[in-house]
């Protein structure tokens, strides 16, 4: 950063840190001794897909990359291409190193600027769902709780805001926090 943007009030965005998913295994422990939502075994990777024979490649690379774990594919009405990762509720360290490994692949592969978000859902006994999203440009984390009828429970984000602050970079700003209806795996 210049001098000159340091006058114009302008700052260096954040640098991405794939490595900050691997902090989720043991934030999932803290969110469930605090608020008791466990993870569901489901994780997403969202990005704005490019066309060529290249971008078919890399998809296809990132199948054989997971082998045997169950991927869809799937689009939003928003035109961004959404993978949903399955794995067992109980193995939260495979699901990270999965949703690593797509988002590693993209980035490596010159789509960096192409992602979005990834996301991991949990619930609770009352059926609740809950995702801890993690932000692609900021390098930063935030809960999504969404309700029916496309609200929010603000309450419950905000608690958990508390639960994980301490072990993952929670997203300062709340209007970043933009809600994803509609995800796979919510």
């Amino acid at each position: 950063m210049g001098w000159l943007d340091a006058l114009l009030g302008r700052s260096k965005p954040a640098r991405p840190n794939l490595d900050a998913l691997f902090a989720l295994p043991s934030a999932a422990v803290t969110l469930q001794a605090a608020t008791g939502f466990e993870p569901t075994g489901l994780g997403s990777v969202c990005f704005r897909s490019a066309e060529g024979g290249a971008f078919a490649t890399l998809q296809r690379d990132i199948r054989e990359l997971l082998g045997d774990v169950e991927v869809e594919h799937s689009q939003d009405s928003y035109g961004y291409t959404w993978l949903l990762v399955r794995r067992q509720a109980d193995d939260l360290s495979s699901l990270v190193t999965d949703l690593h490994g797509v988002n590693s692949s993209l980035e490596g592969a010159g789509f960096g600027p192409s992602l979005l978000c990834s996301l991991v859902t949990f619930t609770d006994d009352q059926r609740r769902a809950l995702a801890v999203v993690y932000l692609y440009k900021q390098g930063t984390f935030y809960p999504f709780a969404p309700l029916a009828g496309e609200r929010r429970d603000n309450a419950l984000e905000l608690q958990v805001r508390g639960a994980i602050s301490g072990e993952l970079r929670v997203e300062p700003e709340l209007s970043r926090w933009f809600p994803l209806w509609g995800a796979p795996g919510l």
